[in-house]
C-alpha cells in the first residue's frame, strides 16, 4: 500500500504548489485517502466492533477469524512469553476469555497495521522500520504509564500511543515526493511540525486527526494524535491519555527509539505535572521500558 498513487501525490501535494498552506492540500489528500484506505480493512472493522457497545467477544472473534493469517499472528503473540499463560491458547475464543476484549482488539489492530510497514525505505534520517518500532514502543510505554497511574482506561493508552504518528504514515504514502524532499532538506534543530507546515501546509497531527475522525476512531485516540505535540491546547475529557502518550513519546525518543531519526530536546513538563509525575518517576519509567519492550517483543514482529 505504501507508495499507492504516488504520481497523484506529486500533482496534488507538490512542494511549492498553490495549495500548500491554503487548506486545499489537506482536503485533496483527505479525498485520496478515503479512496485508498491506508489502514487495512480488517483493522477498521475491528475498531468498528470495539466502539459498538452492542458488540461482544463473538463479534471480534468472527472478524479476526475471517483473516487466517491475522488469526495465526494474534495467537502466536498470545502464546508468547509476554502473557505467561499456563496453557497453550488454541482458539480466538480462548484468547478473548483469557485476555479480555480490549487486549485482543489491540493485538488485532497492531497486527493489521504492521502490514503498512512491510516495504522498507530510508529517506534522510527517516526509516519506515524505525517509525514502526517507535509507534509500538510508544504504545507499550503509554500503557505502562497509564497502568501504573491506575487509570481505568489504560488499555486505550496503548492504541493512542500506537497510532499517535499515523499522520507521518499518511504523508509518506500520499505525499511521498514532498515528504522525501522535506526529510532531505530538514534543518537541524527545526521542529518536525514546522518542517511539515513548510512543505505541505499542514503537519502530521492535523492530517492524522482528520483521517482518525473520518474513520471514527475513539475520541481518546483522535485527541492523542492531534495534541501529542501540544497537550496544553487540549480541553477535552481524555487529557490523561493524551498526556500519557506525550510522556511515552518523549521517553521513547530520549532512549533513541525515534519516529524520524531526531530527538526532542526538552522533557514534557506539562504532561509530567498533569500526570503528577516527578523526575524520579520518569527515571523509573525510562529504566523499566527496556524490560517492558522485551516482554512484548512479539508485537514488533506481528
Amino acid at each position: 500500500m505504501i507508495g499507492t498513487r504516488v504520481e497523484e501525490a506529486k500533482a496534488e501535494c507538490s512542494v511549492g504548489s498553490p495549495a500548500a498552506g491554503s487548506g486545499t492540500s489537506i482536503d485533496a489528500v483527505m479525498e485520496r485517502i478515503k479512496d485508498v484506505s491506508t489502514l487495512p480493512h480488517i483493522a477498521l472493522r475491528v475498531l468498528e466492533v470495539a466502539r459498538d457497545s452492542r458488540s461482544g467477544a463473538k463479534d471480534l472473534r468472527v472478524i479476526i477469524e475471517g483473516d487466517p493469517a491475522l488469526s495465526a499472528r494474534v495467537l502466536r503473540c498470545i502464546n508468547s512469553a509476554a502473557y505467561a499463560l499456563r496453557t497453550n491458547v488454541t482458539s480466538l475464543q480462548q484468547a478473548v476469555t483469557y485476555l479480555g476484549f480490549n487486549q485482543v482488539r489491540n493485538l488485532a489492530i497492531t497486527a493489521s497495521v504492521s502490514d503498512v510497514f512491510k516495504a522498507k525505505e530510508t529517506i534522510g534520517t527517516y526509516r519506515r522500520s524505525e517509525l514502526w518500532r517507535h509507534m509500538v514502543s510508544v504504545g507499550i510505554c503509554a500503557r505502562m504509564t497509564a497502568s501504573r497511574l491506575k487509570l481505568p482506561n489504560f488499555e486505550e493508552a496503548f492504541l493512542a500511543g500506537l497510532l499517535h504518528d499515523l499522520g507521518i504514515v499518511l504523508e509518506d504514502q500520499h505525499c511521498h515526493e514532498p515528504f522525501c524532499t522535506m526529510m532531505t532538506q530538514w534543518v537541524e534543530g527545526q521542529a518536525l511540525v514546522t518542517a511539515e507546515q513548510k512543505h505541505f501546509g499542514f503537519d502530521h497531527t492535523m492530517i492524522g486527526n482528520r483521517i482518525a475522525e473520518a474513520w471514527r476512531f475513539p475520541e481518546s485516540i483522535c485527541a492523542s494524535i492531534r495534541f501529542h505535540h501540544a497537550p496544553e491546547s487540549y480541553r477535552g475529557d481524555h487529557a490523561s491519555i493524551v498526556h500519557c502518550t506525550v510522556m511515552a513519546n518523549w521517553i521513547c525518543t530520549f532512549k533513541g527509539i525515534m519516529s524520524v531519526g531526531r530527538k526532542m530536546p526538552k522533557p514534557p513538563t506539562e504532561a509530567m505535572q498533569a500526570l503528577g509525575l516527578v523526575k524520579d518517576d520518569v527515571k523509573v519509567l525510562t529504566a523499566d521500558l527496556d524490560r517492558e519492550i522485551a516482554a512484548n517483543r512479539q508485537l514488533f514482529e506481528l
